[in-house]
């Protein structure tokens, strides 16, 4: 299982420039959590402050009893050996091929052989569904296609905790939803710590167990999908009207909206759809399930279980709001898993094609 990530006051700024500040959340082990926020808001700060790449102002990030915040060097290098990371692009090496592109991480930070490499090079692109395109160059291939090769890359040390920037980014709706069906997918296979930042609210409805918002340099909310989905974020509709401008400056109503999208589905999706579009019930919407074959996500119970435990704390309406949505949850995975135990998968992933 993957580690807590605990995080505590975090502040960080450039010169002048604050970022965000007193930032604390934990991430639990094993669960996929999503940190929403618009453009320039400091999300990808947060995932180089989460690795080291940035030292924050002040506060604490623990894992494992290691603070990366104030600790020494080299505890740093051993801890940032848990994390595997995706980054917006892929960054992969444009003259090296998919597989050596893929292989780096093991040549570099392990003494495998050439036969164990490819072993696992080869596990990794099957996962990722990039079997046959190892001698391709990142140029060769299409974005949605460099995206999954850089996460074989972050998958082939076996990372307990890995973190998505923005994997949604530059993808049309349907390898959006092919996208998010692998983190679930993922997440399964491996029981792994994930973050992910984007600002697709589509993303955020329907693939974590944890959801986050950055908002006017504040994390505005944290928490559990059916505490957040259903009783919505007070802090962000307090917050004052300012004019809508660029990135974290666009106007308060515009955000609130945004949020209750969150909660608030139009229409029913059997996928929960991707780019905004997610579909499900009022209330609680569906949260991706395992593709068939796949072990169930123990990290759905384990949220599942934290939600009951911290219900006595809610008001009472809310308390309600939570019951019926595990209740409806609960109806919503039988009933997924009833329609792919028929064979019949999602249109968007049915859809989907390796070689676009």
């Amino acid at each position: 299982m993957g580690v807590e990530v605990a995080v505590t006051d975090l502040t960080k700024s450039f010169g002048r420039q604050l970022i965000w500040s007193d930032v604390t959340l934990t991430l639990p082990p094993g669960e996929v959590s999503v940190l929403l926020g618009p453009s320039g808001t400091g999300k990808s700060v947060f995932l180089k402050s989460l690795i080291g790449l940035l030292k924050p102002d002040k506060g604490s990030i623990l894992i494992r009893d290691v603070d990366i915040a104030h600790c020494r060097e080299h505890q740093l290098y051993e801890t940032r050996k848990l994390f595997g990371v995706l980054f917006q692009d892929g960054a992969l090496f444009g003259s090296m091929n998919l597989f050596d592109n893929i292989a780096f991480p093991l040549r570099e930070h392990t003494r495998k052989s050439e036969r164990e490499i490819k072993s696992i090079v080869s596990e990794k692109m099957a996962m990722v569904g990039l079997e046959g395109t190892e001698k391709k160059l990142p140029g060769e291939i299409s974005g949605g296609m460099r995206k999954r090769a850089g996460l074989a890359r972050a998958l082939v040390l076996d990372p307990e905790i890995i973190l998505f920037d923005e994997p949604d980014s530059g993808l049309d709706p349907v390898r959006v939803a092919y996208t998010n069906q692998l983190i679930i997918d993922l997440n399964a296979q491996t029981d792994a710590t994930f973050l992910i930042v984007t600002h697709d609210i589509g993303t955020a409805r329907t693939v974590p167990d944890n959801i986050g918002m950055l908002f006017l340099r504040k994390l505005v909310m944290f928490g559990p999908r059916e505490v957040l989905l259903t009783t919505g974020s007070s802090d962000v509709n307090n917050t004052s009207r300012g004019p809508i401008g660029m990135s974290e400056e666009k106007d308060a109503g515009q955000v609130a909206a945004e949020l209750a999208s969150l909660a608030n589905a139009a229409e029913p999706h059997p996928l929960a759809g991707p780019k905004g579009s997610a579909g499900g019930h009022h209330g609680l919407p569906p949260q991706l399930q395992p593709s068939p074959g796949l072990p169930e996500r123990k990290a759905a119970a384990r949220r599942q279980q934290r939600v009951l435990d911290m219900l006595h704390t809610l008001p009472p309406q809310a308390q309600a709001a939570v019951r019926a949505a595990l209740d409806d949850e609960h109806q919503q995975e039988r009933a997924y898993q009833d329609t792919l135990s028929h064979g019949q998968l999602p249109a968007e992933i049915s859809a989907f094609s390796d070689g676009d």
